[in-house]
């Protein structure tokens, strides 16, 4: 937001300078980027009049003027500017003048005829980059004055960043409104005369979409003088706030935007047929802008209409054809208040930024739109002329924002702040700010329990709760003037269950295992996405940051291809990288429609072990993998409760990947990406990954001491034959059950398939390991267990005991 100095001094003029007024707004939330002076350093310039101005008798491009800057002699100054006639009120840099750039202006011939000066543009006064000839003065400018004083150019322009929250700061009416509570003086008033109707020609305007837009108000002036001469004044205004002129109604419709922060708009009236219509667009309506781009509507977007046509573009530009121009007598004012989330991201969607966008997005004042529109059109009067009719104003109340009423506490206040402020002083400071409150005492011995109830200021929409309040007070009453004090904290250790393991310990366990931790967006690309799960419904961003950030992450592993996609393109084949965060998955039955999942997931390419004389070339396989995702689980303690069981995953490798599963309950999945996926992200070698949800496996159980037994282990080896389709996993969790406490340990050492065995079966050997902490277990005992196993390896998988 750009504005002039003494703009802003015309409505509150502090007894302070330009220094200490720009750390004020900086200390106050509004930092300023930049200050700026509004011309260059240059002296010696005054107003003059060309009383002649004749052809140069030596050169066809070049004038001889007569030029009277209020003194008993007239200057004789050559001139080259196309613009430069009899009559003409101009800047005259006399003789002795300096002027930006150490220019110093002498006596001189030019092409044989004497010259005492030259008349000036702007661009070489330092004021602005124009070159299409001389400036261009009211024919009142008093001859002779200073033109530095006349155009008050010893002004400085500031720049300062405005925070999304205060919207309200982009008119110089917002800024004065903080510089008056900060130096807690009266700011001028603003009031605003109405209009006096002149005729009773009105517009009809009809609001389909009132939660979009809630208040609509329009006005009709006839007969204005479109062509009228914008005053230099306002001119310069618009200048030094960024914006250039244009002609006089657009010009007072940026004048109000830049004054009061809200945006207008002013439509040719001849060009609309039968009346307003604030509607959504129908899907692929087409419109001209006055930037003459065409753009193809969806049926998401807020449109000004009439009952033929589009007319513009709802709070961010108009259409090139409704737009005012020279052959303009009639014009139709609008004065809107638009929803925020109807406007926020259309802009961009359209690929456009305007001044009434920025505001809109954000929000403007819900009562300031008659305000605005009186404004604008005693503007259009005074410099345009013309008749204006009634206001018509079309409001849903029921739409509209409300004030919020909030309660602070002292208590509240003093916590966040850590310094205790007078009550009178946070009375005043609310009050200053333009909010309603009242104050309740509910016991005079105890002022920690006092209750301000203050209602917020229309023009404060971001003022919601208590917390909002008291960073006012804060703001308002000087950051630099709260004391520096050293803050006395009692450290209360809290308990931590020695069930939960932290998040970095699994973290640490994992790098030490060679992998490195990445970081990547919620928002990944739908392409890779849909790759990953074609038959899963997805997020889809309203406004996304770019097509390749559309939608939210349904799994860690669509960011995590990116990462090692990336690094292969730069001759990085070996890589393991693991990543936690949450996806994002649509369920009706959460809030919002949204299940949030707290993932751990990695992903592993290259070879096993980094390039070395003594260690073998082995790519890494799905058993790799597998060991490394068991130490986790080790780690956590729920290492004997996992199962890994067949999957069929569209995005994994069928044979090569694995369900993980907790007591039942689905953990995640692990295996080799599926080769078509590799061959379409253009992945150049096997790519293994990952996924599990942390949440179900945050807790561990806590080990319990327990006495060992001092009698001897028994050990015992079984072999069998079964189907190659039973998992060996199986086969071990039913030889536990049926061992009891007395076996202590199943252990797969061997698997044969060759001679002797069908090919539809596999040998498996097993070792059992048998112990009782009460006594020595006997041969019978042994046979028993053993046996038990047998039995039931044959009634469960048909298994045959091998000889």
């Amino acid at each position: 937001m750009k504005f002039s100095e003494s703009w802003l001094r015309e409505w509150i003029n502090p007894e302070i300078s330009s220094e200490t007024l720009a750390d004020q707004l900086t200390m106050a939330g509004l930092e300023v980027d930049d200050i700026e002076k509004v011309a260059g350093d240059f002296s010696g310039v005054v107003v003059g009049k060309v009383v002649e101005c004749m052809q140069h008798p030596n050169a066809d491009k070049l004038r001889v003027t007569k030029v009277d800057i209020g003194k008993l002699e007239l200057l004789d100054i050559v001139c080259g500017a196309p613009n430069c006639r009899q009559g003409l009120t101009v800047a005259c840099a006399t003789v002795g003048a300096v002027l930006p750039g150490n220019f110093k202006i002498k006596s001189a011939k030019l092409r044989g005829e004497p010259s005492e000066g030259m008349l000036c543009s702007y661009s070489e006064l330092g004021i602005a980059d124009e070159h299409n000839g001389i400036i261009e003065l009211p024919d009142d400018a008093p001859l002779g004055m200073d033109i530095r004083e006349y155009l008050n150019l010893n002004d400085v322009i500031i720049d300062i960043s405005v925070t999304p929250n205060r919207a309200d700061c982009f008119g110089i009416v917002g800024i004065a409104r903080d510089i008056s509570a900060v130096n807690n003086i009266v700011m001028k008033e603003m009031k605003v005369d109405s209009v006096p109707t002149t005729m009773t020609d009105t517009l009809p305007i009809q609001v389909d979409e009132t939660k979009a837009a809630p208040r609509y108000l329009g006005r009709v002036i006839k007969n204005i003088n479109v062509n009228a001469t914008t005053p230099l004044w306002m001119k310069e205004k618009l200048r030094r706030g960024g914006i250039r002129s244009i002609d006089a109604v657009v010009d007072i419709t940026n004048y109000v935007l830049l004054e009061l922060g809200h945006p207008m708009h002013a439509f040719d009236l001849a060009q609309i047929e039968k009346g307003i219509v604030v509607r959504y667009a129908k899907e692929n309506e087409k419109l001209v802008l006055l930037n003459g781009n065409e753009v193809k509507f969806n049926n998401k977007t807020l449109v000004i209409a009439d009952h033929q046509k589009i007319l513009a573009l709802a709070g961010i530009m108009g259409g090139e054809k409704s737009c005012v121009t020279q052959s303009t007598k009639d014009i139709f004012l609008e004065s809107a208040f638009f929803n925020p989330l109807a406007i926020i991201g259309k802009a961009r969607e359209y690929g456009l930024h305007t001044d009434a966008s920025h505001r809109y997005e954000r929000g403007v004042d819900p009562a300031l739109q008659l305000v605005a529109m009186e404004r604008a059109s005693q503007l259009v009067i005074e410099i345009c002329g013309g008749e204006a009719g009634p206001i018509i104003d079309v409001t849903n109340q029921n739409d509209l924002p409300t004030q919020a009423t909030i309660e602070l506490h002292r208590n509240k206040i003093d916590r966040i702040i850590g310094y205790k402020i007078e009550t009178q002083k946070i009375s005043d400071i609310l009050n200053r700010l333009g909010c309603e409150v009242e104050y309740n005492n509910n016991n005079n011995n105890n002022n920690n329990n006092n209750i301000w109830i203050v209602k917020s200021p229309s023009w404060r929409f971001d003022l919601q709760i208590e917390e909002d309040l008291v960073e006012e007070i804060a703001r308002i009453y000087g950051y630099n003037n709260i004391p520096n004090a050293n803050l006395k904290i009692e450290s209360v250790m809290k308990p931590k269950p020695e069930s939960q393991i932290p998040l970095r310990r699994v973290k640490d366990l994992l790098v030490d295992r060679g992998y490195q931790e990445a970081v990547t967006y919620s928002f990944v690309d739908p392409k890779v996405q849909q790759i990953l799960y074609p038959e899963h419904s997805e997020i889809k961003l309203p406004n996304p940051i770019s097509s390749e950030m559309s939608v939210m992450r349904l799994s860690l592993w669509s960011g995590l291809l990116d990462v090692i996609l990336y690094n292969q393109n730069r001759q990085q084949t070996r890589a393991r990288l693991f990543e936690t965060g949450l996806r994002f998955i649509p369920d009706e039955n959460c809030e919002f429609g949204v299940r949030q999942e707290l993932m751990l997931a990695g992903i592993v390419t290259g070879n096993l072990y980094e390039e070395h004389w003594q260690l073998p070339k082995k790519n890494v396989d799905f058993y790799d993998l597998k060991g490394d995702l068991e130490s986790i689980f080790s780690l956590l303690g729920c290492g004997d409760q996992i199962q890994f069981k067949k999957s069929e995953l569209p995005a994994l490798h069928p044979g090569q990947s694995a369900a993980i599963y907790l007591n039942d309950e689905l953990l995640g999945h692990l295996g080799v990406l599926h080769p078509e996926i590799e061959k379409k992200l253009s992945l150049n070698s096997k790519t293994l990954v990952f996924e599990i949800n942390l949440a179900k496996i945050s807790k561990k159980e806590v080990p319990v001491a327990q006495d060992l037994s001092k009698y001897p282990s028994n050990k015992r080896d079984i072999a069998i034959i079964v189907s190659n389709t039973i998992p060996a996993a199986d086969i071990i969790l039913e030889c536990k059950k049926a061992g009891g406490e007395q076996l202590i340990k199943v252990t797969l050492f061997d698997v044969y398939q060759g001679e002797n065995i069908k090919e539809d079966q596999k040998s498996i050997a097993i070792s059992l390991v048998l112990q009782d902490k009460s006594r020595t277990l006997e041969e019978e005992d042994i046979t028993n267990i053993v046996s038990k196993c047998v039995t039931t390896l044959q009634n469960r998988f048909k298994a045959l005991l091998r000889e």
